[in-house]
């Protein structure tokens, strides 16, 4: 487990990622983040979960009118 410290920039607070951490998530300057509260805290992701649930209703239409699309795209 890593630990972070949390420190004052201006009127916020933020703290570093470590670069070993960076390098195995694929990180880079610049990158958003997104912060998810949970039950027990918060999980910070580079994925966006409003884009997983977009997805899943994609995929679910696509599915649903399969025979449709393919129909259409002829």
């Amino acid at each position: 487990m890593k630990t972070v410290r949390l420190r004052k920039i201006g009127n916020s607070f933020g703290f570093t990622i470590p670069k070993e951490l960076m390098e195995k998530y694929n990180l880079a300057e610049g990158n958003e983040l997104h912060v998810v509260e949970t039950k027990d805290g918060f999980t910070l992701t580079p994925y966006d979960p409003d884009f997983d649930i977009w997805t899943s209703g994609f995929d679910n239409t696509n599915n649903k009118f399969k025979n449709t699309l393919k129909s259409l795209a002829k």
